[in-house]
Parts: structure tokens; C-alpha cells; sequence
């Protein structure tokens, strides 16, 4: 077990992270099980959550997910409780992206963002907040996006969900409080993972300019100057998740190095 530090009380916590076994995922995944919690790391690539517990270590186990899916998450978050013996934590961190011209988004293109970002958070934090008024005890932390707090050319389909996330988030911070369940949401700016590393190739095809340009333009808007890392997520995730944001539900905090500040 980690030694006691500022977050000696998520010892022996349990958590079900959706998207777990990449990028966002897997820093929040790794950050809380560097504080004593047992994370059940819950992707719907099965043998990359596996390697990303055995990774951890510390007690991380795998799951496989597809958050689109009821019977999907209703297995999943069973699985993790049994061998996890428990959760005290969900962490709806499963998301996807597609990139085009507002007026060129197609059906498929609108229905798979909203699937996973909105309803896969939806399901993860419905599944799991029952058990959680059940033992009146929990916590809950939604990946929302800057996306969410300002609409994102080329990503209108995304900025919806993903405004949809902020607006589930604060209606079930609502209804749980008075069970004590805090509900809250991360908002992530320009964030160096996979999913970026793909979004920038595809903004540049879609302005005509250079990935660097795309990336340049990331970094000017950026007040603090560098592209985000997955772990400026992860330990924000780790607060809201730890007694010290007792008296914190219901916000999406943005974590976006400066680029928005409202």
C-alpha cells in the first residue's frame, strides 16, 4: 500500500474507469492507484486494459466494455465489483472523436460521438450510482472537454456531447447530493495522447495547413504555453475524488492550462 500523503484516505478505495486503458484513462487510472485505490480498468479494447493493470500493478484488474451497450456495463461494473470486492468510485472516461465541416457531418458521424461520449457516460454513471445509493456512499468524476464549455469548429458534433455531459453532470449532481454521492466533471484543453495525435492530422487535411500550424495554433491559445499531459487530468481527477473536494458536486472544472477561464 502507497505510504500516507494528501490523499491517505482513497486507501483501499475502489474504482471502475471507463476508457481505461489509454491516455486519459490510464493516467487517472495509474495516479489513483499510486493512492491506495484499487482500479478496474475498463476498456473496450480487453488485452490493452489487461496490460495496462498489469502495468499499475497494485492491485488493478481488467475488465472489457463496450459503453454503448447496457448489458455491456451491467456485466462490466459486476465484474469489476466482484473482483474489486466493491466500488466507491466511477470515473466515465470513455470517449471518441471524428472531424468535419459542421455542414459535410453525416448520421453515423453525429450518432457514434453521441453514443459514446453522452450515452456511454450515461449508462456508467446510471449502473453505478445505483449501487452507490444503495450503500449511500460514492463518487463519481465525468471527462467532459473544453469542447464542452465552448463550441469547437469542426468538432460540432463532439462539442455537443460533450455539452450534454456537463449538463447530465449537474442534473444527477442534483438528485444524488442528498445521499451524499458528489457528481463532477473534468474538462480537458489540448491534451498529448493518441486521440489528439490523430485529430491534429485530421484538422490540418481540413484547413489546408500543416500539422505543426495546428499544433502552433494549440500552443497560442494556451496562456501556460505547452500541450497538456494526460496526468494534468489525472490528478485533478484524483482531488475531486479525495475528501479535500468534500463540498464540491456538480461542476466541470476546467483543466485547460488557461484556455478558457470562465
Amino acid at each position: 500500500m502507497p505510504a500516507a500523503g494528501p490523499y491517505s484516505e482513497l486507501a483501499a478505495k475502489r474504482a471502475f474507469i471507463t476508457g481505461g486503458a489509454h491516455g486519459i484513462g490510464r493516467a487517472i487510472a495509474s495516479a489513483l492507484a499510486r493512492n491506495g485505490v484499487k482500479v478496474a480498468i475498463a476498456d473496450i479494447d480487453g488485452q490493452a486494459a489487461k496490460r495496462s493493470a498489469q502495468d499499475i500493478g497494485l492491485g488493478a484488474v481488467a475488465v472489457e466494455v463496450d459503453v454503448r451497450e447496457r448489458a455491456s456495463v451491467e456485466r462490466a461494473f459486476g465484474e469489476a465489483l466482484a473482483l474489486s470486492s466493491g466500488c466507491d468510485i466511477c470515473i466515465a472516461n470513455a470517449g471518441v472523436s471524428t472531424m468535419a465541416h459542421a455542414l459535410d457531418l453525416t448520421d453515423d458521424e453525429w450518432d457514434f460521438n453521441f453514443a459514446v461520449n453522452a450515452r456511454g457516460i450515461f449508462l456508467a454513471n446510471q449502473i453505478a450510482a445505483r449501487h452507490f445509493v444503495a450503500q449511500n456512499a460514492g463518487c463519481i468524476v465525468n471527462t467532459a472537454s473544453l469542447a464542452a464549455k465552448v463550441g469547437a469548429p469542426l468538432l460540432a458534433h463532439y462539442s455537443a456531447s460533450k455539452f450534454a455531459v456537463l449538463g447530465w453532470t449537474q442534473a444527477l449532481a442534483r438528485e444524488l447530493a442528498p445521499s451524499g454521492i458528489r457528481v463532477n466533471a473534468v474538462c480537458p484543453g489540448f491534451v498529448r495522447t493518441a486521440m489528439q495525435a490523430r485529430e491534429i492530422e485530421w484538422e490540418a487535411r481540413l484547413r489546408n495547413v500543416s500539422a505543426k500550424q495546428v499544433v502552433d495554433d494549440y500552443l497560442a491559445q494556451t496562456p501556460l504555453g505547452r500541450l497538456e499531459e494526460p496526468e494534468d487530468v489525472a490528478d485533478v481527477v484524483v482531488f475531486l475524488c479525495s475528501d479535500k473536494a468534500r463540498f464540491m458536486t456538480g461542476q466541470g472544472i476546467n483543466v485547460t492550462g488557461g484556455v478558457y477561464m470562465t
